[in-house]
């Protein structure tokens, strides 16, 4: 699969690893996972929607909203579970 970030994301994902510097590698691991194993048990990958929206965990905290287009994955937000729901 193919990754696409959006410029809320770019933004949301800067704000996050300025805050904390652990979850850029944390991210960087949920990403590799969703771009080569979607079904990785880690992800706890569910769909939020019937627009097909999909959110996977990046930590207990933190989560990750994207659409699917075919072989490509949109990331829409990532952050704190309370904000991007």
């Amino acid at each position: 699969m193919r990754l696409l970030f959006t410029k809320s994301f770019d933004r949301e994902y800067g704000v996050l690893c300025r805050k904390n510097i652990k979850y850029k590698d944390k991210v960087n691991k949920t990403l590799s996972f969703l771009q080569f194993d979607l079904r990785h048990p880690s992800l706890r990958l569910h769909k939020l929607s019937t627009l097909g929206v999909y959110s996977v965990s990046v930590d207990m905290k933190i989560r990750i909203l994207f659409a699917v287009d075919e072989d490509k994955l949109h990331l829409l937000h990532i952050g704190n579970r309370d904000e991007v729901y």
